[in-house]
């Protein structure tokens, strides 16, 4: 019998994984994941659901939805990716982790079936272990969040109680269009007819078209920057405003359904995402003085656009940043983004994808002066806090990646 760690390593060898080794790993289309659930007893029909798509934010405003639907008393699931440390924190119910053991009988149970014809990606066979296990332990609802895109997700076979598209802005633009119109089309393929839709986006002419999608698809939609109530959270980034909008918009759309949710179940879940779900990464504030640490897993131009806000309302002596990248991204449109007098220390991810700084140093001249380059997280982290004083603030970021690697 192999050993979760044995099942665990076949995963991530035999299994193409988008996060590792990108676009060679995304099968879009239904005809895998459609066939993996029925293998085991199609679980995507047994639990209730609502869906969220976006290309920043989508993480936040699940764990929200969750974390408010825990203080009602549900028994909520919740599905995310990619994980930070460990594999089972893409699958939880009520903050908790699914168990090693789950996923090595799943995987066992999955393996023989594969044939050279029959190779689901990674993501296929873990929406199928989330649906699976869910299902399982008899939820009351899910939180699921879209991997890559929406149309053609493996998620969008759910048939959910209410679905939520977050901002959108340029990302994988490789796999889904390099205009905000085609990535928008995209998300917007979540919608269903009569299932009611929470629009976050903002961006006057995405917003529009998604509103049509809604309409064309005869799904009641709401338009979260209606939204005028705004509770305070732990998520303190100020781009979470945007994502609060939203996932309130999705709780109102469940109280409507029969969901009993009281103020206060909105306002302590909201106050306590982190602690409710085990959320971490978001402006997370590491270390609170001396000097203080904060991460954040912004990995695009959008994501990098907020990040620039939030500098400016930092005070600090000096602002040392610790970021790494991966491939596919557009550095000659984040790097304007980025305070150009802080203290750079360039570092590498630690996975196939990850970028080596010298690969771009050309493009780091152009608008920093003062950097370093290192070949771990680990190293430049370790720079970083060695030349910091008490006054200073360490950012670290640039992915999930890079975050991941210093806890």
């Amino acid at each position: 019998m192999e050993s979760y760690q044995e099942i665990l390593e076949w995963l991530y060898s035999q299994v193409s994984n988008y996060q590792d080794v990108g676009k060679k790993a995304y099968k879009p289309g239904f005809k895998n994941i459609l066939q993996l659930c029925e293998i085991v007893g199609n679980p995507q029909k047994k639990f209730k659901s609502v869906h969220i798509a976006g290309t920043n934010g989508k993480g936040s405003t699940s764990n929200m939805i969750a974390s408010v639907l825990k203080e009602a008393g549900y028994k909520v699931g919740l599905f995310t990716s990619p994980h930070l440390k460990n594999f089972t924190e893409r699958i939880r119910i009520n903050g908790e982790e699914c168990p090693p053991e789950f996923i090595h009988d799943f995987l066992v149970k999955i393996k023989p079936f594969f044939t050279p014809d029959f190779n689901p990606s990674f993501f296929e066979l873990t929406t199928t272990m989330a649906f699976e296990y869910f299902a399982r332990e008899k939820v009351d609802i899910a939180v699921i969040e879209v991997g890559l895109g929406g149309r053609l997700d493996s998620t969008n076979i759910l048939l959910p109680e209410v679905c939520a598209i977050t901002s959108i802005s340029k990302d994988h633009t490789d796999l889904l269009g390099n205009t905000l119109k085609k990535i928008a089309m995209e998300k917007a393929g979540i919608i269903k007819p009569g299932i009611p839709v929470v629009i976050g986006e903002n961006k006057p002419g995405v917003k529009a078209l998604l509103i049509r999608s809604a309409l064309n698809q005869k799904a009641e939609y709401l338009d979260a920057a209606k939204i005028r109530k705004n509770y305070p959270s732990d998520l303190t980034g100020e781009y979470q405003k945007q994502n609060k909008k939203t996932a309130l918009g999705v709780i109102r759309i469940l109280q409507k359904k029969e969901f009993t949710i009281s103020e206060e179940n909105i306002e302590r879940g909201f106050l306590h995402v982190k602690e409710n779900m085990n959320f971490r990464g978001r402006w997370d504030i590491l270390q609170k003085e001396k000097p203080v640490i904060i991460c954040d897993t912004a990995h695009n131009e959008d994501g990098f656009r907020q990040l620039s806000r939030q500098f400016k309302r930092l005070n600090y002596n000096k602002l040392r940043i610790v970021i790494g990248f991966v491939l596919g991204k557009d550095l000659e449109k984040i790097f304007p983004l980025l305070p150009e007098a802080a203290v750079y220390y360039f570092v590498k991810p630690a996975v196939q994808r990850g970028l080596h700084p010298e690969r771009y140093e050309d493009t780091i001249k152009k608008y920093f002066k003062n950097y370093q380059k290192f070949d771990t997280v680990e190293k430049g982290f370790e720079a970083s806090k060695n030349d910091a004083s008490e006054e200073d603030i360490i950012f670290v970021g640039g992915s999930n990646f890079v975050v991941s690697e210093i806890f």
